[in-house]
C-alpha cells in the first residue's frame, strides 16, 4: 500500500494502486507550493474549483471579515445580508425567470435539490411523474439520487440494485473537424420527441450537463443541440434541468451555459466555482412558475429539505467576492477559449493525441493506446506520476487530457502547460 497518511481515507483513489500522496504547504495564484519547496502550476483550479487561483487576498479578507461579524445562524425563519446579496447577484447573471434560489452544501446536493424540486413540482399539481431523461456518459455527484441520474459505471456498480431507474439518451460528444454532430443531434432530439410524445405523462424532466459533460471525459456538444433540447422541452411541457456544477461561473466562456447558449433551463444547480474554491456551498436556482407551484400552506406542498450550514454566512460572503471577481476576471474567462485553439494547434499532427476540443477556459484531447478508452485507462496513473516532475498538476480522465486553468492565468503560462502535456507524450 501506498505511504498513506494512517488516518485519512482518499476520495476516488485505488488504495492498493495509488501513488503516495503529494502534500501541499501552500498557494498563490496559479501556483502550489510543495513539502519539498518545489513549485506546480494548477492547470486544473484543484478539481474545477479555484476559479480565480489560490490564497487571493481579496477573498480572504471577505471571509476574514465575515467571521469576525457572523459566522453562522439557522437559515429557516431567519435571513441575512450575505445569503439576500448573494441570490440577488448570481440571480442577475441568469435568464428569464430563475429568480429562486436554494442553498445548500456541494454540487451533488444541489442536483438532488434539483431532483426533488422537479418530482414534487408535479406532485403539487396532482400528477405522478417519476421519471427523468438523462444522458450517456453523465455524471451528477455520488449521492444516490445523483447516481441515478447518471452513467452506469465503476463508481455506481456497488449500488446498481438501489438507484431508480431513469432513461438515457447519447449526448452528442464532438470535437474540431467532427463532421458528423449535426446528424446525431437529429437523431437524438427525434429519439427525445418520441418518447415524450408516447409517454409525455411519465417525466419529471430532462437533465443535463450543458454544453461540457465533467467527470465523463470532458465531452462537449454544441450550443445548437441545447437549443433544440430546449424547443422539445417547451413544446411538451415538461421541465429541464441544467446542471452547471461545473459550468458556472465562467467556465463556458460566458457566465453560465445557458447564457452562451441562451437557453432558459427551468432548474439549475451551481456550485464549484461559487466561493472560487474558498469554502462548501451550492445552489438550487428555480424558476418562478416553480417556486409558486410550492407556494402554499398545505403542508404535504412544502419543500422539506434543508442543511445545518443552509446559506452559511461565511460561505456567502466568499461567493460575494468571488462575485467581483468574475467582474473583473471576465476579459480574460471570455478570451481563453481563443488561447486554448492557438496553443491546439501544436497537438493538429501529434500521432498519440486526438480528439482535440474546447469550450471557454476549458480544453481536453484523449491518449491513443491500446487500452479501452475511460475512467481506468492506465494513461491516467502514468501522467499523475511524471507530471509533477514537469511543474504541472494535471488530473486525467483515464486517457482523457484536459486543461482547466484558474482566471490568473496568462497567456504565457497557459503555453507552458501545453508545451509540458507535450513533453509528457514524447517520452
Amino acid at each position: 500500500m501506498p505511504d498513506f497518511h494512517p488516518n485519512i481515507w482518499y476520495p476516488f483513489t485505488i488504495l492498493k494502486e495509488a501513488p503516495t500522496p503529494v502534500k501541499i504547504e501552500s498557494g498563490d495564484g496559479l501556483w502550489l507550493e510543495l513539502e519539498d519547496g518545489r513549485r506546480i502550476m494548477d492547470c486544473i483550479s484543484s478539481w474545477w474549483v479555484n476559479i480565480h487561483g489560490h490564497a487571493h487576498p481579496k477573498m480572504a479578507k471577505a471571509i476574514a471579515d465575515q467571521a469576525k461579524k457572523l459566522e453562522q445562524v439557522i437559515f429557516a425563519n431567519f435571513t441575512h445580508d450575505p445569503a439576500e446579496k448573494l441570490a440577488e447577484q448570481v440571480t442577475e447573471q441568469l435568464p428569464g425567470t430563475l429568480n429562486r434560489v436554494f442553498f445548500s452544501d456541494d454540487g451533488s446536493t444541489a442536483v438532488e435539490v434539483a431532483m426533488k424540486m422537479a418530482y414534487q413540482y408535479w406532485r403539487n399539481k396532482g400528477e405522478e411523474r417519476k421519471k427523468f431523461i438523462c444522458f450517456e456518459g453523465a455524471y451528477h455527484g455520488d449521492t444516490f439520487g445523483a447516481m441515478s441520474a447518471g452513467e452506469r459505471s465503476v463508481f455506481t456498480e456497488v449500488f446498481e440494485d438501489l438507484l431508480f431507474d431513469v432513461e438515457f439518451l447519447p449526448y452528442p460528444d464532438t470535437w474540431m473537424g467532427d463532421d458528423t454532430v449535426a446528424e446525431r443531434e437529429d437523431k437524438i432530439i427525434r429519439q427525445l420527441e418520441e418518447m415524450l410524445d408516447e409517454n409525455l405523462e411519465t417525466y419529471a424532466g430532462i437533465m443535463i450537463e450543458p454544453l461540457i459533460q465533467g467527470a465523463g471525459g470532458m465531452r462537449m456538444c454544441r450550443e445548437d443541440f441545447l437549443q433544440k433540447l430546449h424547443w422539445v422541452n417547451r413544446q411538451f411541457d415538461t421541465l429541464l434541468i441544467f446542471d452547471e456544477v461545473m459550468t458556472g461561473f465562467g467556465r463556458t466562456g460566458d457566465w453560465f451555459a445557458c447564457r452562451r447558449a441562451q437557453v432558459e433551463p427551468d432548474l439549475i444547480a451551481v456550485a464549484k466555482g461559487l466561493t472560487g474554491g474558498f469554502l462548501p456551498l451550492s445552489l438550487t436556482i428555480a424558476s418562478d412558475a416553480i417556486f409558486e407551484a410550492f407556494n402554499s400552506s398545505d403542508p404535504i406542498k412544502t419543500f422539506w429539505h434543508g442543511h445545518s450550514y443552509t446559506a452559511n454566512p461565511i460561505g456567502c460572503a466568499a461567493g460575494l467576492a468571488s462575485m467581483e471577481l468574475m467582474h473583473e476576471n471576465e476579459p480574460v474567462f471570455s478570451e481563453m477559449e481563443q488561447w486554448h485553439r492557438e496553443e491546439l494547434d501544436k497537438f493538429r499532427d501529434h500521432p498519440k493525441l486526438k480528439k482535440h476540443r474546447v469550450t471557454g477556459t476549458i480544453a481536453a484531447m484523449e491518449i491513443d493506446n491500446e487500452d479501452a478508452d475511460g475512467y481506468l485507462n492506465p494513461a491516467a496513473n502514468r501522467i499523475k506520476k511524471k507530471c509533477v516532475d514537469k511543474g504541472l498538476l494535471i488530473r486525467p480522465l483515464g486517457n482523457v487530457v484536459y486543461l482547466m486553468p484558474p482566471y490568473c492565468t496568462t497567456r504565457d503560462q497557459l503555453s507552458t502547460m501545453y508545451n509540458g502535456i507535450l513533453e509528457l507524450h514524447e517520452e
